[in-house]
């Protein structure tokens, strides 16, 4: 096999390892290198070979959510109609990355690296302009900023998540429940 052929299935291997990497601390964050490699149903060695320890499978779990996150931003098109609306279809898009999210949100790599930061410093700011957006549209109200409404937007998203993960709540109400306890506390009504 040529290097070319091999390099392009060493990140197809790489992909496939990630996600059940994914699939797996999602539902248990706690587990080892071992456990990865079993759920991947790879050898401990060839895990080592993709990821030389936990934190460096953290980062590309990391480069992953931010990935997935971008494209379920652009996939909702935030910028389009009612902004309430626009979180509605942000949560749906969301729902898919949310086991991830919640597992990510839980570990303290998040805040460190350059790079990273960058990456979700970008979706932090599109989702804060959506909220500032709702604000100035008068849907929102304004006592709450929309650096707080993205904060309580990422709570909710790993809670939902965690909370279906566990069985408390049917994975059919994940976008109702999270959308309706958002919207419902972030809605403006003028008394």
């Amino acid at each position: 096999m040529s290097h070319m052929g091999y390099s392009c299935l060493m990140a197809l291997d790489r992909d496939q390892v990630l996600r059940s990497a994914a699939a797996l601390l999602t539902r248990k964050s706690t587990a080892t290198m071992d456990e990865v490699a079993k759920a991947a149903g790879i050898s401990r060695a060839t895990l080592h070979r993709h990821f030389a320890g936990r934190d460096a499978l953290v980062r590309a779990l990391e480069s992953l959510g931010i990935a997935e996150c971008e494209a379920a931003l652009d996939a909702a098109r935030p910028e389009d109609g009612p902004a309430s609306e626009a979180v509605r279809r942000l949560i749906r898009a969301f729902e898919p990355s949310a086991g991830l999210l919640a597992f990510l949100y839980t570990e303290n790599q998040l805040f460190e690296g350059e790079e990273q930061n960058q990456g979700w410093a970008r979706i932090d700011e599109r989702l804060t302009a959506l909220f500032r957006r709702g604000q100035e549209a008068g849907e929102f109200r304004i006592d709450l900023s929309p650096a707080w409404l993205t904060e309580a937007l990422y709570g909710l998203l790993a809670s939902g998540a965690w909370a279906v993960s566990d069985g408390r709540v049917a994975a059919k109400d994940f976008t109702h429940m999270i959308a309706e306890l958002l919207l419902g506390g972030a809605r403006r009504t003028d008394a």
